[in-house]
């Protein structure tokens, strides 16, 4: 969630070419307890002004000489690639309101100024921008854990039987298996078309269904002896030392396998989400036959 600070350290412009309204709209949001107000009576300054600064809000009055509110939009559109310009525009002519938010604007204040009015939009907006900023960086960082986490399928399985073979720790498997085991089973589970998910899904239910299914994946690990796991985005990885037969192996393995499907179907349950995930087996002693499929 964004706090209270967060909001009132927000970055605000305001932009007027009448320099009585950039005094009156500074002082109250002064007042109103905002630490980083700047503004200009240039409209032509603002794109380079947001591409050094980077606003969270831009107050901006569409009736200026030169360049008007409708072109300052049109040039923040080529700053903000996906689309979102964090502009309130500011206008005493009715008809510019739909206009205005046709071109971009995410709302608007009309003159003359309802002070109260001012506040509560320009608190609103930002809180939106930040949550919108921070969406976009728990996405990226989801992005980057997934690529991190297919890596980790494809590469830990081999990376295991290559350091039980040669007797010297191999890279990337150090931090999943300690001491020397005779062979190995690697069970790893991905969320199916997770990409489509978390681009329909808010920062705050993306991370609580990451970490709900982590923890109950966990608990079911736990109880299955698998000594060495991990979460990585949107994948989960386990690996099991045992000195039985390949096939005891792999019966051990199905049924965490099972295990962890049971934990999913519980939480499907007690949520709206519905998740499916791919799993897959990998004995490290016959890598190559690694075996996935789709619950």
């Amino acid at each position: 969630m964004i706090s209270e600070s967060q909001i009132l350290r927000g970055k605000i412009l305001i932009v007027d070419d009448l320099e009585d309204n950039v005094v009156l709209l500074t002082r109250l949001l002064s007042g109103g307890g905002y630490l980083e107000v700047s503004s200009t009576t240039d409209s032509s300054q603002v794109s380079e002004l947001h591409l050094i600064n980077h606003y969270d809000l831009i107050l901006l009055d569409l009736n200026m000489p030169g360049m008007d509110g409708f072109q300052v939009m049109e040039n923040l559109k080529q700053i903000e690639t996906d689309g979102y310009i964090p502009v309130l525009v500011v206008t005493a002519q009715p008809e510019h309101k739909v206009r205005a938010l046709k071109a971009g604007a995410r709302d608007f204040v009309s003159k003359p100024f309802d002070l109260t009015e001012v506040l509560a939009r320009v608190r609103n907006m930002l809180e939106v921008r930040l949550l919108h900023r921070e969406a976009r960086q728990l996405y990226a960082r989801v992005l980057a854990e997934q690529a991190a986490s297919e890596r980790l399928v494809k590469e830990v399985p081999s990376a295991i039987a290559a350091q039980l073979e040669a007797g010297t720790p191999a890279p990337g498997a150090a931090e999943l298996i300690s001491g020397s085991y005779a062979e190995v089973m690697v069970l790893f589970t991905d969320i199916m078309e997770f990409t489509r998910f978390a681009e329909g899904s808010s920062a705050n239910v993306l991370t609580g269904v990451l970490d709900s299914l982590s923890t109950r994946f966990d608990q079911v690990a736990d109880s299955g002896g698998f000594e060495r796991r991990t979460a990585v985005g949107d994948a989960y990885l386990a690996a099991m030392g045992l000195p039985d037969a390949l096939a005891a192996r792999s019966i051990h393995a199905a049924k965490l396998a099972v295990g962890l499907t049971a934990a999913m179907d519980r939480f499907n349950g007690h949520t709206r989400c519905k998740v499916k995930v791919g799993i897959g087996l990998a004995p490290a002693a016959e890598p190559a036959r690694t075996q996935s499929f789709e619950l």
